[in-house]
């Protein structure tokens, strides 16, 4: 039961009821923290979304209020009028906001009471994951979550006023749309006006957007939902939030300098940390060479080297075969790690099969400056030595090599680099290096499919100065595509688009589209292309994974008021669940059972 606010009005928030105050009367609402009986005062502390602030019954106060003030427990919402007052020096509490001051009640009311709640409402407390998000409503009042909420308030907050001062349009583009290929899978909306049609969630408004090029909205910005099906991990999720833009008239450096400003701005006034721009900008090709990625973090060093020119006559059959298949041999030297057990060493073996490396091959420099390793003996002393000199180890040092295909190659030195970084606490979260990654490859060759696909997306425009190339090399082609990349995390990505359609068709062809099959797809697209369009290029950033990085989160759902989980399913609500046949029949739409 509870009671009713009739008659009463907050006057101040919890975390409000300063010093400046002392011997006004005040009116506060929230949730109690907790409550401490020392007999002839209760102490109450309350909370709400500024902070806590105590509250004081004396027993010489109305009895029928010291008797409610007893029955108070935590979690109970309350509605408390009194006296602000100061504490004794003595009673200062430094670690509060509200330490210096304390209210004196006079009148009290319970609005509404709670049952034990299945975790307690403070930071830092080792709570199961799966009862945090089942009991979200609960989660959300801990102040880590809360800040990170607000945080995120603020971020959209400022984004909204640079692009409004840049002289962007927020405009709002459909939920539901066309399926499209190219992408992850779509979550897909059945029809009960079209039997047997269905709608898509959009994975992004990239179509939308470059339709409001051609109609002259010149500059577009949207704080927008998407929405793919696809496996989930810690900076992934089913629903997300993009920081979305797409500009007329420009070339690359035109987005670089907007978003670099944007940045700048961002974490200036949201977490109050200087960035210093121009970026740091770095090939994918220079990305994946050094730190076997395309998404980089450059906290740390640890640089993959190549050794395949000094191991190439080796009649080591891993280093060979490789060799011999077009791939290559690559090391990394962790600085201090040459006295990791055996075990751990193995542990890492295992750790990059992960990544489809067949195995690890290691040398260690021991403190008297001599060579221990399992090749040592396919190799001449010399020609370990030279290994260990080009990449720079010292005694105490060990490195680790890998051979295979380069793409395996570069996927598990550069997962191993980041293992290593996190064992050895080489990072800190509050350290933040951004760079641009550009010179994206246009193509990748699908195994599966036996054609090219888009690394980016069908509209992406080529370089110029490698538009020739279409023709005779695809695999060479660069793509005017960018990705900015903070401390290992891509925080957005975008291109140039392609404006030119025979450039386009050529696109479409090498992707394996007929002009049939391109117009089913993209037609409405494609004819809006026909009344002028301008050049045109964008960016979207993925506005949670910018909150979970500025507030130090070590994932998207402490910065998402209410995540899924890795298999999409939402604790709180039970969803996805079962729906009535009734509802199935409307949309024509009938269930099989299968096997599992």
């Amino acid at each position: 039961m509870g009671e009713l606010m009739t008659g009463l009005k907050r006057s101040h928030m919890c975390g409000n009821i300063t010093e400046a105050l002392a011997g006004k009367e005040v009116t506060i609402m929230g949730w109690v923290q907790k409550r401490r009986d020392l007999g002839q005062l209760i102490f109450i502390a309350v909370r709400d979304r500024s902070g806590i602030v105590q509250a004081v019954v004396d027993q010489t106060a109305e009895k029928e209020l010291f008797e409610k003030a007893e029955t108070i427990r935590s979690e109970f919402v309350v509605a408390i009028t009194g006296t602000v007052a100061l504490r004794t020096p003595e009673n200062i509490n430094e670690n509060m906001k509200t330490g210096k001051i304390e209210i004196n009640v006079k009148a009290l009311r319970i609005l509404s009471e709670s049952e034990t709640p299945p975790f307690q409402v403070e930071e830092n407390i080792n709570v199961n994951d799966e009862l945090r998000l089942k009991y979200r409503y609960i989660d959300l009042r801990r102040p880590n979550i809360l800040k990170n909420i607000v945080l995120r308030n603020n971020i959209t907050h400022i984004v909204r006023d640079f692009f409004n001062k840049e002289g962007f349009l927020e405009i709002e583009t459909p939920m539901l749309t066309k399926s499209t290929p190219e992408g992850a899978r779509d979550y897909l909306v059945p029809s009960r006006v079209h039997p047997g049609n269905f709608y898509a969630l959009p994975q992004s408004p990239q179509l939308f957007k470059q339709l409001l090029m051609v109609s002259g909205m010149d500059r577009y910005f949207q704080i927008a939902r998407c929405f793919r099906d696809e496996d989930l991990r810690a900076d992934r999720q089913p629903e997300f939030t993009q920081i979305d833009m797409e500009l007329s008239f420009i070339d690359i450096d035109d987005i670089i300098d907007i978003n670099e400003r944007l940045i700048k701005r961002l974490f200036k006034e949201a977490i109050n940390v200087d960035i210093q721009i121009p970026f740091k900008r770095m090939t994918w090709k220079e990305g994946m060479e050094r730190f076997g990625s395309d998404k980089p973090d450059i906290r740390f060093g640890m640089e993959l080297k190549n050794i395949s020119d000094i191991v190439k006559e080796t009649e080591f059959a891993v280093f060979k075969n490789a060799l011999d298949a077009g791939g290559s041999v690559r090391a990394i030297c962790v600085e201090g790690s040459g006295k990791m057990p055996r075990k751990q060493i193995d542990q890492l073996v295992e750790f990059v099969k992960t990544y489809r490396a067949k195995g690890l091959a290691w040398i260690v420099v021991n403190d008297d400056n001599t060579i221990k390793s399992q090749i040592a003996k396919f190799f001449t002393d010399e020609k370990m030595r030279e290994i260990v000199n080009f990449v720079s180890a010292k005694p105490g040092d060990i490195i680790f090599i890998c051979a295979d295909k380069n793409k395996i190659v570069f996927d598990a030195l550069g997962a191993l680099r980041l293992e290593m970084a996190k064992r050895l606490s080489l990072t800190k979260n509050d350290d933040y290096k951004f760079l641009w990654i550009t010179e994206f490859p246009m193509f990748e060759w699908s195994e599966d499919e036996n054609r090219w696909v888009a690394e980016h997306h069908p509209f992406t425009s080529p370089m110029d100065e490698d538009i020739e190339l279409l023709t005779k090399d695809p695999g060479s082609v660069r793509a005017k595509a960018y990705d900015m990349v903070l401390n290992g995390v891509e925080l957005g990505g975008g291109s140039i688009r392609i404006h030119k359609s025979d450039i386009q068709a050529k696109i479409f062809e090498l992707l394996g589209f007929s002009d049939e099959e391109a117009y089913s797809k993209f037609g409405f697209l494609l004819n809006a292309f026909k009344y002028g369009v301008p050049p045109h290029g964008g960016l979207a950033f993925g506005l949670d994974r910018i909150a979970m990085l500025m507030s130090g989160a070590s994932t998207i759902r402490d910065v998402i008021a209410f995540p899924k989980v890795k298999d999409a399913a939402c604790l709180l609500t039970d969803a996805p669940n079962v729906v009535d046949k009734a509802q199935l029949d409307e949309l024509c739409i009938a269930l099989t059972e299968t096997e599992n």
